[in-house]
């Protein structure tokens, strides 16, 4: 493994500060690659002008709770370059820890392009092979469990991560293991991608993963990569899973476990954007968790902050501080005073 640590944050979160209790432990850890973001509002070939941000799953996770005044570390990797300082310096600036995020000097970091197309359907590309990201290891996950007072009380991975390649999956394995046997309470979300990987192969290297996983989110049409059941929420909880909570878009979410189902519908908003809704969710539900909320609280927690996600432009930018989560409870229109 090669490359340059960098610096971690001791910038406080925006929002109530959730661990005011000065332990050394973070609430959450994720894992998995960041990368420079391009936005067109008409398709490439027309050429135009592009905005410029920053996007990755794990790292709107981690955005959405800090910003919730939750800890929050990410461990990635990112190349020696511009896009490379650009994801450093936002996160930074969002207050996520990168004390154990690493610097690639021999890779570069990865794009991604977004196109609207059609009303709110956007078509995104990558350019992510060979990237710095690409390139996480165990190696780069093991000092976050060196000790009990650097466990996270929470490690959250997703199945863009696994599909990235054999060390990207190593790390999340490894990660996984390492959360289990510390006690700390691990989620997943499917976040299956076409381009990424096929179904056969999510299917491959998630379903080995389940005996581990305590919170289990994925939307409707993600249910199939875990099982082949054609009861798949059953046959979930039966295979050990505690919690099953999956999302339907437009529809809400419900959350599977113990005696009853809980159904939480969507919140109405205006539909801007769909990208990063799905992040936002989780954020939503893992802030819900760590403050002790039941079944409903987090769902409601989550499909409030999944609606500011929609109702914004961007992966993340639009994601609320805990002071703004009540906004939604106004009628449209209204001016906040």
């Amino acid at each position: 493994m090669t490359g340059t640590p960098i610096p971690g944050t001791d910038a406080p979160a925006s929002g109530f500060d959730a661990s005011s209790d000065d332990s050394p432990r973070f609430d959450v850890l994720t894992l998995g690659e960041t990368m420079a973001a391009f936005r067109a509002a008409a398709p490439l070939r027309l050429g135009g002008t592009l905005s410029l941000s920053v996007a990755g799953a794990e790292s709107n996770v981690a955005i959405g709770l800090a910003r919730l005044g939750h800890r929050v570390r990410w461990i990635g990797v990112t190349g020696a370059d511009e896009p490379g300082e650009l994801i450093r310096r936002t996160l930074r600036a969002e207050g996520v820890d990168l004390g154990l995020a690493r610097i690639d000097p021999d890779a570069p970091t990865g794009l991604i392009l977004f196109e609207a197309r059609v009303g709110d359907i956007s078509r995104v590309s990558y350019y992510r092979t060979g990237s710095a990201g690409s390139r996480l290891s165990p190696q780069d996950v093991s000092p976050a469990f060196a000790d009990a007072a650097s466990t996270p009380r929470i490690l959250h991975v997703t199945g863009i991560t696994a599909g990235l390649g054999t060390q990207p999956y190593a790390a999340v394995v490894a990660a996984v293991d390492a959360a289990r046997a510390a006690g700390a309470t691990v989620c997943l979300d499917v976040n299956h991608r076409q381009r990424v990987w096929s179904v056969e192969s999510a299917a491959a290297a998630l379903r080995p993963l389940l005996p581990s996983i305590d919170l289990l989110v994925a939307s409707d049409d993600e249910l199939g990569v875990l099982t082949d059941d054609p009861d798949p929420v059953a046959a979930l909880l039966a295979a050990g899973v505690p919690e099953v909570v999956v999302k339907h878009g437009g529809r809400g979410a419900t959350s599977h476990g113990g005696r009853d189902s809980v159904h939480a519908p969507a919140r109405t908003v205006p539909v801007v954007d769909t990208v990063g809704a799905g992040d936002a969710f989780v954020a939503g539900l893992l802030s819900g968790l760590l403050d002790g909320l039941d079944v409903a609280g987090r769902l409601d927690r989550a499909v409030t902050t999944g609606a500011f996600a929609v109702a914004t432009r961007g992966d993340w930018e639009g994601l609320p501080t805990r002071t703004e989560l009540s906004l939604l409870d106004h009628a449209p229109g209204s001016a906040v005073r």
